[in-house]
């Protein structure tokens, strides 16, 4: 990339349309940097669909954080670099937690060589949940459900569902690991 695509007066001038809410600066910005802005998030993250929702979020990001921005000749592309760099370390920090949390769930499912005691104690740990975090629990480990169709199914935001989801599983974690401690 050439000084001058960083550095020159259109970019001060893109970047006050964009802070004054002009939806084309916004697509100017889309078509200037997105590839940019994908090829971070796939060097980072090795997953052309994370790169993609990762670029997204950048232009929603910087759309909605848009007043924060001082229009220069190099501070939007420096600016949605800083968002790309954000929101490829909160992809990380998913990538993190969706991995605890198989674990987690990998521990509790009932597998066929679970003896039948394991079996109930798993079911009296989930029984024990309050409500919908049990409801929650219980479709998407008994009946395999998405986050997405739990969502639909019982009218939930999605990230109140997974929200269920993580902290179900540490409690039924917690509760587990209780009963292994007494059990021997």
């Amino acid at each position: 990339m050439s000084r001058t695509d960083w550095a020159d007066s259109s970019i001060t001038e893109l970047s006050a349309r964009l802070v004054d809410g002009d939806h084309d600066g916004l697509a100017e910005c889309y078509h200037r940097w997105s590839g940019l802005i994908y090829t971070l998030a796939l060097r980072s993250l090795g997953s052309p669909v994370d790169a993609d929702d990762v670029t997204s979020q950048v232009f929603i990001s910087a759309w909605t954080g848009r007043l924060r921005l001082t229009p220069s000749e190099s501070a939007l592309p420096a600016w949605l670099i800083g968002i790309a760099r954000h929101r490829i370390a909160d992809k990380w920090a998913e990538r993190s937690r969706a991995t605890k949390i198989e674990g987690v769930a990998a521990a509790m499912t009932p597998t066929q060589q679970d003896s039948q005691e394991e079996r109930i104690v798993l079911r009296h740990c989930v029984e024990t949940l309050a409500e919908p975090r049990r409801t929650v629990v219980k479709l998407a480990f008994y009946d395999d459900l998405t986050h997405e169709e739990i969502s639909e199914r019982l009218g939930m935001p999605l990230g109140t569902v997974k929200s269920h989801v993580r902290r179900g599983l540490l409690s039924l974690r917690a509760s587990l690991q209780e009963v292994a401690h007494v059990a021997h």
